[in-house]
């Protein structure tokens, strides 16, 4: 009682990640404390190792700027740098930063906010969905993000003006229960107001839900006031989110495990498409 072998886990990790994964998330709700801790430990960690592993599979959007050397890094750009170059020369002195310029590639900034459906039953899977969605969101976004949970009311678990280390919210989810109707509308409404406190240009949704809204207004106007969407569904129970991404023009991964969700988010939140 109340011991795990680490071993076992890690082996079972290495070759079926979503099995462990399901696994420990199930037995962070052991009625056995100690069991549950050293879970909730392993779980954690187990987590963000899936976050990490689900790389995007190129740089992303990006552009080429020219901005001075004293406020970028970069390779020279002789053209925008050749006039200073030539006084610097004919005076015998070396230029200043602030009189040449660099070129170099700047991704642009996201922000993101994860809205976590917890209404009906919150089972193993589920949680660790969730837990590996925040982990990812939070190392593709480490700048603006924020994750909101709902049902029939909504919770801030890290919001964009009073963040969170990604761990502890990794650690809340894992331990959520399921419960309440699904206000789809009122989460997407919170969501749009956390992200309207971000700086950076590019600011997207991701929802993970399987989109049976049956409580508060129709989301569907709501969802296309959003920069972008993107419905994370479970493959087995995603006919509801397929028509509600269609007619929002949201983008949908269907899911077969928590591993899906680091490799969909790698993608979208990369700046590619699936």
């Amino acid at each position: 009682m109340g011991e795990i072998d680490e071993d076992a886990v890690a082996e079972l990790g290495g070759t079926d990640p979503d099995a462990a994964l399901t696994l420990l998330a199930e037995m962070v709700t052991a009625t056995d404390r100690r069991l549950a801790r050293l879970a909730a430990r392993l779980a954690g960690r187990l987590v963000l190792e899936v976050a990490r592993t689900g790389k995007a599979a190129g740089r992303g959007i990006g552009r080429l700027r020219s901005l001075p050397a004293d406020r970028g890094e970069g390779d020279l750009d002789l053209d925008a740098s050749v006039d200073a170059l030539v006084t610097s020369r004919a005076g015998g002195v070396a230029p200043g930063l602030d009189e040449l310029r660099v070129r170099g590639w700047r991704r642009p900034d996201t922000a993101v906010c994860l809205v976590v459906d917890r209404s009906g039953s919150m089972g193993g899977e589920r949680l660790a969905a969730a837990a590996v969605a925040a982990a990812a969101c939070a190392l593709r976004a480490p700048r603006e993000w924020a994750c909101l949970v709902f049902a029939d009311r909504i919770l801030a678990v890290s919001s964009l003006d009073r963040p969170r280390p990604a761990a502890a919210v990794v650690d809340d989810l894992l331990r959520l229960r399921g419960r309440g109707t699904t206000d789809l509308a009122g989460a997407l409404s919170a969501a749009a107001d956390q992200l309207a406190r971000a700086s950076a240009r590019r600011r997207i949704t991701v929802v993970l839900s399987d989109c049976r809204a049956n409580a508060g207004v129709d989301p569907v106007p709501v969802a296309r006031t959003l920069d972008e969407l993107i419905v994370l569904a479970p493959a087995d129970d995603a006919v509801e989110a397929g028509e509600f991404a269609a007619a929002t023009g949201a983008r949908l991964a269907a899911l077969t495990g928590p591993t899906d969700v680091a490799r969909a988010l790698a993608v979208t939140l990369g700046g590619l498409r699936a």
